[in-house]
């Protein structure tokens, strides 16, 4: 699939999150490659080798075996991070609820 835009793809990335456990599955993972990549920085670049591990690990697992769907990142890489990114921002500031009505339904799993 190819994508014109980030808001075009923000669409379809919401479409493959469609179930809450999973953007919180989402949000424990990028919460905890946040911690490590912190603790790399006041501790040991030895922490880096959790940063992707927790971050895909968790996403990972939800897209697996919640979602059941694959995940956005093998195709879309960097446009998957900018939106884990920003559904991580949604999710701590409680405006996720609002993103989902503003696309003007409850996003359906999308199977390839």
């Amino acid at each position: 699939m190819n994508f014109r835009s980030l808001d075009e793809f923000w669409v379809f990335y919401m479409n493959q999150h469609s179930k809450p456990s999973t953007r919180r599955w989402h949000f424990i993972g990028t919460l905890s490659a946040i911690f490590f990549f912190l603790c790399s920085l006041l501790f040991s670049w030895w922490f880096l080798f959790f940063v992707p591990l927790t971050g895909y690990g968790f996403a990972w697992y939800s897209h697996f075996f919640i979602e059941e769907n694959v995940p956005a990142t093998f195709a879309h890489p960097f446009w998957s991070l900018l939106c884990d990114f920003k559904m991580f921002g949604l999710m701590l500031t409680g405006n996720m609820d609002r993103e989902i009505k503003r696309l003007g339904k409850r996003p359906v799993l999308q199977i390839f």
